[in-house]
């Protein structure tokens, strides 16, 4: 019996224009009064998160940064994994040639003197890049000193972004690194768009192992998980779930690894399965 569900925000909850549609917005209502948990399990930042979540009459339980934090609405931290500054530092320190496409983030109060996203040099009229900066830019500051020197505190996580190709190339080359095992790499692909991605997390940081440890310390088995999602950063949140369903818009690389398939964010997809799964008892 499904006794949590875990949903991804982008491509997922939202539609193509970034917006709740209201079938997925009733149908997480019909699953909370049913008493089932629900989870917004996202790469997105608490603070990007939380006007998303706040769209959402119910409770719920926000893994935000691919995995890195689990907060409450209000902000209250539930666990957290961050990645250790000396290899955040190792990390910027082989990472060079992507200076102009790199971020630090930290687990900081809204509110704080001190932003929660570092950046050293980045160009925000990028088309990818601008929407993103228009909402958040409260929570952005440019470092004024070397990205390095900001590490004064173990960070949530090293944050790249830029067209596909040269991305694929950076995960490579991040992979390889002698050091890789003490930390995760998390991507988020856009081909459409030509943008993707990628977080640097701390070693064994994934989307799926915090909905594992979550659901374990709600007494719950993987068996009791149902997740969707549509991206490469929802591998390991779907392969924990006993039920996994994908969206029709998602990756085909997410597509051909035979997970139910459902509507895309369009048509209702999410409310789709949520309510088929929910109504057959699986």
């Amino acid at each position: 019996m499904i006794r949590l569900l875990a949903v991804d925000i982008d491509g997922t909850l939202l539609d193509s224009h970034g917006r709740v549609p209201d079938a997925h917005r009733d149908a997480l209502v019909y699953a909370s009064a049913r008493g089932i948990e629900v989870a917004l399990v996202t790469g997105r930042s608490f603070h990007f998160t939380q006007p998303i979540a706040n769209l959402l009459p119910i409770p719920l339980a926000l893994i935000v940064n691919n995995g890195a934090l689990v907060k409450d609405k209000t902000g209250t931290t539930q666990m957290r994994h961050l990645l250790a500054r000396d290899v955040a530092r190792r990390v910027l320190a082989e990472t060079r040639a992507h200076q102009d496409s790199v971020a630090v983030i930290f687990d900081r109060p809204i509110g704080d003197d001190l932003r929660q996203m570092i950046y050293e040099h980045m160009d925000w009229s990028h088309p990818n890049r601008r929407g993103y900066f228009e909402k958040n830019k409260a929570f952005i500051a440019e470092s004024g000193v070397p990205l390095a020197d900001t590490l004064t505190e173990d960070p949530i996580q090293v944050m790249f972004n830029g067209s596909v190709e040269p991305m694929r190339a950076l995960v490579a080359s991040l992979r390889a690194l002698a050091f890789a095992d003490r930390f995760s790499v998390a991507v988020t692909e856009y081909e459409k768009r030509d943008f993707t991605l990628v977080d640097v997390n701390g070693a064994g940081c994934s989307k799926g192992s915090t909905l594992a440890r979550w659901a374990a310390s709600r007494g719950l088995t993987r068996d009791h998980v149902m997740a969707v999602g549509d991206n490469l950063n929802d591998v390991e949140m779907l392969d924990f779930a006993g039920t996994a369903v994908v969206m029709s818009n998602a990756t085909d690389a997410l597509k051909s690894r035979g997970y139910h398939v459902t509507g895309t964010n369009d048509e209702g997809g999410l409310a789709d399965a949520v309510k088929l799964k929910l109504k057959s008892g699986n």
